[in-house]
């Protein structure tokens, strides 16, 4: 359009102005977009409470309303991307948007600061937390902590569900349907999701894709469509490129280290019957990370089935350690630190965190240069918008599968219920969900008012 202009490149006011020329937008130095990009995101790690969904509405509303650091077209894209890839999906968004402006280089070191003020957190209360207090006999303070987590989960898992168009719906009910029947039947082993998942979000690509094809008019789901028939780049496209710096043979490069992490770390283990208690972790936390798609909330039930028949953690354990994640803020995946230190002290710590971030940091660095060159093309963004009504199908077939392992009587279905409230319909965040979730757990105890304790699931 004449007289647009990246709001990104030197002749935009705001970030990246230095009064270059409207008529020659020119990119700035990488050094200054890196500094530029630090200073939008540096402290997001510490702000960003709610869970994956309140972080994209964080992140849109910093970085697209009110900075014009991306486009809203940009944006919504890479949202889509990052949960077509296995790992936690708003920190994929953090890492691609400030690549967007100050390269590969930006994106590293942004991830750096959003993780960390969660990660430090959630190593100290794994190192320390289980010295004060006994594991078998938790302090009545913790017995809400698993119901209020399930509140915060079901309340995202709703919010994406609102998303999706009736064919994407369509979509994301076949997805969450297979999810719960290879979770629930006895028929199909724990580790058959490994396979499934990823051939679910495949199909839904799939799905949208060739509906796209069917044509204006005739097509059941809402796509973008090129106008005038035009599928050239424009200028914004090659600039954007251009400012990524990323190569196709470079993306494809991180793309072979991710998959040779990934099959050399399972290789050694299971083909030399490694006792290494930290190279097993590794390996676990890895596999998880690269075979999970949909972002934190799908990887529970994923995590539960590796640790605890393991016995690596206890099943209370993991729910507690689940309910400080959710009042933390940062990514859901941050847990696997608290996961680790629990294992194996800091070391476990470092080692469980590297293997659960580390699938989706490469890959999404992998994906970028593709995405960048092939985003102008409307079949891409409807083959985006199928991995994305899957990914969601998985998020609610999470919650579900999830749900009895945590609300297990009468007492925390009534926490689940009023904190769910809490979160919804009165908009507390996070950690206050988390707080009455304990003051309401504490509450109907035994020790306290005594009430609710029968099982919920228990023969009538």
């Amino acid at each position: 359009m004449a007289g647009e202009s990246d709001p990104l490149v030197a002749s935009e006011k705001g970030y990246g102005a230095t009064g270059a020329s409207k008529e020659s937008p020119t990119i700035q130095p990488l050094m200054t977009r890196v500094k530029e990009t630090l200073a939008l995101f540096w402290y997001l790690g510490f702000i960003a409470f709610g869970g994956p969904t309140a972080h994209v509405a964080i992140l849109r509303d910093h970085l697209v309303s009110v900075n014009k650091f991306i486009d809203e077209e940009i944006f919504t894209e890479l949202f889509a991307l990052g949960q077509g890839l296995p790992g936690p999906s708003s920190t994929q968004l953090v890492i691609s948007t400030a690549s967007t402006h100050g390269g590969a280089i930006s994106g590293a070191i942004v991830f750096a600061c959003w993780i960390l003020p969660g990660f430090v957190v959630l190593t100290l209360s794994g190192l320390f937390l289980y010295g004060l207090i006994d594991a078998s006999n938790p302090p009545i303070w913790l017995l809400g902590i698993g119901p209020a987590a399930m509140a915060l989960i079901g309340k995202a898992a709703y919010k994406f569900v609102q998303k999706v168009d009736t064919f994407g719906f369509a979509i994301g009910l076949v997805a969450c349907a297979v999810a719960v029947m290879i979770s629930g039947d006895e028929h199909y082993a724990p580790n058959v999701s490994q396979v499934v998942f990823p051939a679910v979000l495949v199909g839904g690509g799939i799905l949208c894709f060739l509906d796209y094809y069917r044509g204006e008019g005739s097509s059941i789901g809402t796509y973008y469509r090129s106008q005038g028939g035009s599928s050239e780049p424009t200028e914004k496209d090659r600039m954007l490129v251009e400012k990524i710096g990323l190569s196709i043979f470079q993306g494809t490069v991180y793309f072979c280290v991710w998959l040779g992490l990934l099959v050399g770390s399972i290789t050694i283990v299971h083909m030399t019957n490694s006792s290494n208690l930290m190279l097993d972790m590794f390996e676990v936390f890895f596999r998880v990370g690269s075979l999970v798609f949909g972002g934190g909330i799908v990887v529970l039930p994923m995590l539960q089935t590796e640790l605890v028949p393991r016995g690596w953690v206890t099943n209370d354990q993991f729910f507690q350690g689940l309910g400080i994640a959710q009042a933390m803020p940062g990514p859901m995946f941050n847990f696997a630190a608290f996961l680790g230190a629990v294992t194996n002290g800091f070391p476990g710590s470092l080692v469980a965190s590297a293997g659960i971030f580390g699938p989706g940091f490469i890959l999404i660095f992998a994906m970028l240069p593709f995405w960048s060159r092939f985003r102008h093309l409307a079949w891409f963004k409807a083959a985006l918008k199928g991995l994305n009504a899957s990914a969601i199908g998985l998020i609610v077939a999470g919650f579900i599968n999830l749900y009895p392992k945590s609300v297990r009587t009468h007492a925390d279905t009534m926490v689940f219920v009023l904190t769910g409230g809490l979160g919804t319909v009165y908009k507390f965040q996070a950690p206050y969900v988390i707080f009455w979730g304990c003051m309401l757990g504490a509450l109907f105890s035994s020790e306290i008012l005594d009430v609710g304790q029968k099982s919920v699931f228990a023969m009538i």
